[in-house]
């Protein structure tokens, strides 16, 4: 029932920005916090960001705090990750996802039962 659609990654180099944005369907989005977490080649995904119900609150691993930013607009269901000042070891396939129980803020990717199908983002040197 629940659909999330990743866009907005691509090629950039060292330095530059890309901001990702994540649209779910269905009605019910403003009742979910929302995550992004990402996944480079033969590492286990990791937790990137998230963001509470109404956005007051977000959160962010240490690796991309006071680069990247994670916003929402839940009046068109869709959560966004600015990334700023990229680096190489960025890249990766980044995946928006919803957990599954309402209001619940997780770093923790199995708590998070709907996954999109991820964007890639490639970080030139």
């Amino acid at each position: 029932q629940v659909q999330l659609v990743e866009s907005g990654g691509g090629l950039v180099q060292a330095g530059g920005s890309l901001t990702l944005s994540c649209t779910a369907s269905g009605r019910t989005f403003s009742s979910y916090t929302m995550g992004w977490f990402r996944q480079a080649p033969g590492k286990e995904r990791e937790f990137v960001a998230a963001i509470s119900r109404r956005g007051g609150s977000t959160y962010y691993a240490d690796s991309v705090k006071g680069r990247f930013t994670i916003s929402r607009d839940n009046a068109k269901n869709t959560v966004y990750l600015q990334m700023n000042s990229l680096k190489p070891e960025d890249t990766a396939v980044y995946y928006c996802a919803r957990p599954d129980k309402p209001g619940l803020v997780s770093y923790y990717s199995h708590e998070y039962a709907y996954w999109g199908q991820g964007t890639q983002v490639t970080v030139s040197s």
